[in-house]
């Protein structure tokens, strides 16, 4: 079976920038739950329905030690969160990781590649379901402040319902 995923470009007010906290169980649930008119079962990108679209957390990936894809504390804090009201839902989700333009574009990729599939297993081992979290790595190539590519703010981890 072929499962494509849509990726779709989120708005300032789609993103929930939770920095170095963790999110509110409850607010966190109620994002994870899909838009009215959208069926949980659908694959990802079929349900487009008016109102329906990704919902976006970013959290900081910039406590990750350089090279690293070794979970930090602080992000395994709001990650546990995360995988706990995922268990209970049926959305699908994207792990999307970035870093800034400090190293090689290859180089970059392939670390948050490592890093998303880090994190992926991490919430599986946390009973969410695998065939409900995909990991991607996406380097430099996206970077949150594009006239700053050096900035700390483009080293995020965004969790994307789809």
């Amino acid at each position: 079976m072929l499962i494509v995923a849509l990726v779709v470009s989120a708005s300032a007010s789609s993103l929930s920038d939770m920095a170095g906290r963790a999110p509110e169980p409850e607010a966190l649930r109620a994002s994870l739950v899909a838009a009215p008119g959208c069926d949980p079962a659908m694959l990802p990108g079929v349900c487009d329905a008016p109102g329906v679209s990704p919902k976006r957390f970013s959290l900081s990936a910039a406590a990750f030690e350089l090279g690293s894809a070794q979970l930090p504390e602080s992000l395994s804090r709001q990650l546990a969160v995360i995988g706990e009201a995922m268990r209970d839902q049926h959305a699908i989700v994207r792990i999307e990781v970035h870093t800034d333009a400090s190293g090689s574009r290859e180089e970059s990729r392939l670390l948050t590649q490592r890093r998303a599939d880090a994190i992926r297993s991490f919430l599986i081992e946390r009973g969410v379901d695998p065939y409900r979290v995909q990991a991607v790595g996406l380097g430099s190539s996206r970077p949150k402040l594009p006239s700053d590519p050096l900035a700390p703010q483009n080293r995020r981890v965004e969790i994307v319902r789809l």
